[in-house]
C-alpha cells in the first residue's frame, strides 16, 4: 500500500477578474490590532513613569559619599568632576564586589593627587597643608591637630600619586623589574606608624576597578570614534554611493552585473587570502610571533593579535573555506543561476517602474531609529529610577553594621553614639516602594515592546513593498495598468486594513526573540555550573529557538505578501503561502535561495570594497594616507564600524530587491497555477522566464 501523499491544498484557479492586489477588502485580525494599540498606550505610560522617576545623571557622573554627583553642571561640584577615595585599601574588601561601593569616604575633587604626602608631614609645611586640604571634607580648620582630624574622619591619612580613570582617582601603579611602584616609591608610611608595601595596594585597586580594564578599552574606543567619526561618515556615504550605483547598474545591466559581482567577490576573497599569506610569511622570523592564541589569552590591546602568525593563519584558512564554498556553489548551481538572473532582471524592471521603493528603506530606518531610541532612553531612566541608599560602615564590631541610615542626622543618632567610628555612606541605588519592587517587570515589558515594535516596523515595510510589486506583476499592460503611486497605495492599505495582521505576525516573532534572550541570560548565569546535562539541554533549546525564529521570519514574510495581495487575515495568508511554497518546494529550495545567495554576494562585495579601502587608510599601510589618517589606539575600530555600517546600508538597498524577488516569486508560482499560456489565460511572467522554463504564450491563431 502506497503512503498517502501530503495534501497542500488545491492549486489556484483561473479568475478573469483578478488584476492584482484586491481593492475591496476589510479589516483583519481586529483583536490583535486592539491589543497592539493598548500595549503601545501602556508602553507610553511606562516611559512617562520612568522619565518622572529616573535620573540618567547616575550613569554619567560618579557619586560621592553624600550621594551627590561629581562634575554636574549648575552645582557647587561642577568644577570637581573626579572621585577621590580616602583609603583605597578598604576597596580590597569583598563588600566591594557585593555592593559595588568601597567602605571609605569618597570625595569630589578637581584633580587627582600627583604626589605622596602624609597628613602629619603636610601639617608642618603651610603650602603642603593648603594642597592637602583640597582632599579633605568641609569643616577642617588650620587649628585642628592631626589626631583630631583623623578621629573625625575629615581627611585621609595620606595621599598617593593617582591617575584619573572613568572619573575616579586610582593609585598610579607601575612596575620596575620585579618591584611594584606607586609613583616612584615601593614602600611608604601611612602617617599612623604603619609601613605599607606598594604590592599591598594591588588587591584594593583590583577590586575597586574590577571593570577598570574593560572601561579603559571602552574609553579608548570612544576616543578613537571622536578622532575618526568624520572619516567614518565619509566611508558610510561612500558605501551609500556604491550601493546606489550598483542598484542603478543592476537595473539596466542585471545579467552582466550579477556575473561581474560573482567574479569580483571571488577576487576580493582571493586577495584576502593572498594578503593573509604575506602577513603570515612576513612574521616568520619575528621574535614572539610563534606564540599561540591559547597561550596569549585575551588581550585588551587587540593589535597584539596582529603580530602573531597564528592569527593570520586562521584568517587565511577561514577565507580559503569561504572561497571554496562559493566556487562549489557556483559550479553546482550554474543552471539555476540563469533562472535566478532572469528573476533579478524582472525585479530590476519592477523597481524601475516603482522607483520610490528605493527610498522606502529610509522610512523604515527612521521608524526603527525612533523605536530603538525610545527603548534605550526608557531603559536608562528605568535603571536609574532607584533612590539613594545609605548604609552604616565601620572598622570595629558594630551591631548596626550595613544597616540603612540617614546622613542628615547620623552624627547625632543613637548609632553614632554606640559605634563612634561608624560612618553613614552612600552605598547604592535601590528602593522598597511598589514601583521599585516591579521595576524588573517594567524593564522586561520595555524589552518585549521593543521587539514587538521593531518587528512591526519591519513587517510594515515588507507588506508595503509586497503590495507595490504585486501591482506591477499582475498588471497586464505594463506600465499602463500599474497604479499611479503604488508605494503610497500599498502603505495606506496596510495601515488601514491590516494593522492587526502586522501586529499578529510581529507578536509571534517577538515572543520567540524574548525567549531567546532569556535563554542567553540563563546560559550566562549557568556558565560556572558543572551540570553537563543542563548545559546540553540549554544548548539544544537555543538551537531549536534559533531555527524556529528563522522559520517564523520566512513564514511571516510570505504571509505578508499574501495579505498584501488578497487582503485575508494573517493565519489564512500564512497557510496559503506555506501551501503554495510546498506545492513548489523544489523551486523554493533552489531558485529562491540561489537568488538570495546572489544578492548576498552583492552585499559582500560592497562591504569588501569599503573594508579594503578603510584598512589601507586607517592602518597606515599606504604612505599617501599617513598624514591624512587620524592617530588611533585601535585602527580596527573605524574599520569594523565601516564594515558593519556598509553591510547595513547595502542590506537596506538590497532588502528592496530581496522583497521584490520574493513577491515576484510567489506571483510567478501563482501565475503557473492560474494560467496555462493560452490566449484566454496567458502567462504574465516575462519572456526571459518563459524561455528558461520552456513555456510560451500561445496566440489566438495557435
Amino acid at each position: 500500500m502506497e503512503p498517502e501523499k501530503p495534501n497542500y491544498g488545491e492549486p489556484r484557479k483561473y479568475d478573469a477578474n483578478f488584476k492584482g492586489p484586491i481593492q475591496n477588502r476589510g479589516c483583519t485580525d481586529i483583536i490583535c490590532c486592539i491589543l497592539f494599540i493598548v500595549a503601545i498606550v501602556a508602553y507610553f505610560a511606562v516611559g512617562i513613569l520612568a522619565w518622572s522617576q529616573g535620573d540618567p545623571r547616575k550613569v554619567i557622573y560618579p557619586t560621592n559619599s553624600k550621594g551627590q554627583f561629581c562634575g554636574q553642571a549648575g552645582t557647587e561640584l561642577q568644577t570637581k568632576p573626579l572621585l577621590f577615595y580616602f583609603n583605597i585599601m578598604k576597596c580590597a574588601s569583598p563588600l566591594v564586589l557585593l555592593e559595588f561601593q568601597c567602605p571609605t569616604t569618597q570625595l569630589c575633587v578637581d584633580t587627582c593627587p600627583n604626589r605622596f604626602m602624609t597628613l602629619l608631614k603636610a601639617k608642618v609645611v603651610p603650602s603642603d597643608w593648603n594642597y592637602y586640604k583640597s582632599y579633605c571634607k568641609q569643616g577642617v580648620s588650620d587649628g585642628m591637630s592631626a589626631p583630631d582630624i583623623l578621629k573625625n574622619g575629615l581627611c585621609p591619612a595620606m595621599l598617593l600619586p593617582s591617575k584619573p580613570l572613568t572619573r575616579r582617582c586610582f593609585p598610579a601603579l607601575s612596575k620596575q623589574g620585579q618591584q611594584v611602584l606607586v609613583g616612584n616609591q615601593t614602600t611608604f608610611n601611612d602617617g599612623r606608624g604603619n609601613v605599607i608595601q606598594a604590592t599591598d595596594l594591588i588587591a584594593g585597586v583590583q577590586n575597586a576597578s574590577i571593570v577598570m580594564e574593560a572601561r579603559q578599552v571602552v574609553m579608548k574606543i570612544f576616543e578613537d570614534y571622536t578622532h575618526s567619526w568624520y572619516w567614518i561618515l565619509i566611508g558610510l556615504v561612500l558605501a551609500t554611493i556604491i550601493s546606489l550605483i550598483f542598484i542603478v547598474l543592476l537595473r539596466f545591466l542585471a545579467g552582466i552585473m550579477v556575473w561581474v559581482m560573482i567574479v569580483l567577490v571571488i577576487l576580493v576573497v582571493g586577495y584576502g587570502i593572498v594578503h593573509c599569506y604575506f602577513e603570515y610569511a612576513a612574521l616568520k622570523n619575528e621574535p614572539g610571533s610563534n606564540v599561540t592564541l591559547q597561550e596569549i589569552g585575551f588581550q585588551t590591546d587587540f593589535s597584539v593579535y596582529l603580530h602573531i602568525r597564528q592569527t593570520w593563519l586562521a584568517f587565511m584558512i577561514i577565507l580559503a573555506i569561504v572561497e571554496v564554498i562559493i566556487i562549489l556553489l557556483l559550479i553546482f548551481l550554474r543552471k539555476r543561476i540563469l533562472l535566478a538572473i532572469a528573476l533579478i532582471k524582472e525585479a530590476s524592471r519592477a523597481i524601475g517602474h516603482v522607483m520610490s521603493s528605493l527610498f522606502y528603506p529610509l522610512l523604515t530606518f527612521l521608524l526603527l531609529a525612533v523605536v530603538i531610541a525610545y527603548w534605550a532612553v526608557t531603559a536608562v531612566f528605568l535603571s536609574t529610577s532607584n533612590q539613594a541608599i545609605y548604609k552604616v560602615f565601620n572598622e570595629t564590631a558594630c551591631e548596626y553594621s550595613r544597616q540603612n541610615c540617614d546622613p542628615a542626622n547620623f552624627s547625632t543618632s543613637n548609632i553614632k553614639t554606640k559605634c563612634p567610628d561608624s560612618m553613614c555612606l552612600f552605598a547604592f541605588y535601590g528602593g522598597e516602594t511598589a514601583y521599585h519592587k516591579y521595576l524588573i517587570g517594567l524593564q522586561f515589558y520595555n524589552v518585549f515592546l521593543f521587539f514587538w515594535c521593531a518587528n512591526f516596523v519591519t513587517a510594515l515595510g515588507q507588506m508595503t513593498l509586497a503590495g507595490a510589486f504585486a501591482s506591477y506583476y499582475w498588471a497586464f499592460n505594463k506600465p499602463k495598468d500599474i497604479p499611479a503611486c503604488p508605494i503610497f497605495a500599498s502603505l495606506g492599505r496596510a495601515l488601514r486594513y491590516h494593522t492587526g495582521s502586522l501586529a499578529f505576525g510581529s507578536l509571534i516573532l517577538a515572543i520567540i526573540q524574548v525567549i531567546r534572550v532569556l535563554l542567553e541570560y540563563l546560559d550566562y548565569k549557568l556558565k560556572g555550573a558543572q551540570n553537563k546535562f543542563a548545559k546540553f539541554l540549554l544548548c539544544c533549546l537555543k538551537c531549536c529557538f534559533w531555527c524556529l525564529e528563522k522559520f517564523i521570519k520566512f513564514l511571516n514574510r510570505n504571509a505578508y505578501i499574501m495579505v498584501a495581495i488578497y487582503g485575508k487575515n494573517f493565519c489564512t495568508s500564512a497557510r496559503d503561502a506555506f501551501f503554495l511554497l510546498m506545492r513548489n518546494v523544489i523551486r523554493v529550495a533552489v531558485l529562491d535561495k540561489v537568488t538570495d545567495f546572489l544578492l548576498f554576494l552583492g552585499k559582500l562585495l560592497i562591504v569588501g570594497l569599503v573594508g579594503i579601502f578603510a584598512f589601507f587608510f586607517f592602518s597606515g599601510r599606504v604612505k599617501a594616507f599617513e598624514s591624512t589618517a587620524p592617530t588611533l589606539n585601535y585602527y580596527w575600530v573605524p574599520i569594523l564600524t565601516l564594515a558593519i555600517g556598509s553591510y547595513l546600508i547595502a542590506h537596506g538597498f538590497f532588502s528592496v530587491y530581496a522583497m521584490c524577488v520574493d513577491t515576484l516569486f510567489l506571483c510567478f508560482l501563482e501565475d503557473l497555477e492560474r494560467n496555462d499560456g493560452s490566449a484566454e489565460r496567458p502567462y504574465l511572467m516575462p519572456d526571459s522566464l518563459l524561455k528558461i522554463l520552456n513555456k510560451k504564450n500561445k496566440t489566438a491563431a495557435e
